[in-house]
């Protein structure tokens, strides 16, 4: 959503049917949208968030994602390290599907354990 030219670059060297977005992800930018003052800044992350939704399939939410999101937060939770219940929704994700997670919140989603992360805002 920010546009980081790190990131774009990346998006351009893989196949398209090699990227998804999870539902979570979608969930949370439409609420961070929604939550904005009407602005012409709301009025253009609207529009970026169409054309990626346009671009990015989808990865849906299926019993697989349900049932590595429990494993994910009961493991979390006895080791004292919980994350937001969206960060682990879209960990599970990228779990249950044996895919790597792209993120710049290294921070929480390192508490993961087993998820395969990357930062494409720091690579060139």
């Amino acid at each position: 959503m920010k546009g980081d030219p790190n990131v774009l670059e990346r998006l351009r060297r893989v196949a398209p049917a090699d990227v998804s977005m999870p539902q979570p992800v979608v969930a949370e930018i439409a609420y961070g949208i929604q939550r904005l003052p009407r602005s012409k800044r709301r009025e253009a992350l609207a529009s970026r968030f169409e054309l990626l939704k346009s671009e990015i399939q989808r990865a849906l939410w299926s019993d697989e994602v349900s049932t590595e999101f429990g494993s994910i937060k009961a493991a979390l939770e006895r080791k004292g390290t919980r994350i937001e219940d969206f960060d682990a929704a879209v960990a599970a994700h990228a779990a249950s599907g044996g895919a790597v997670l792209v993120t710049a919140d290294l921070k929480h989603m390192a508490r993961v354990p087993g998820l395969d992360i990357e930062d494409w805002s720091r690579c060139g």
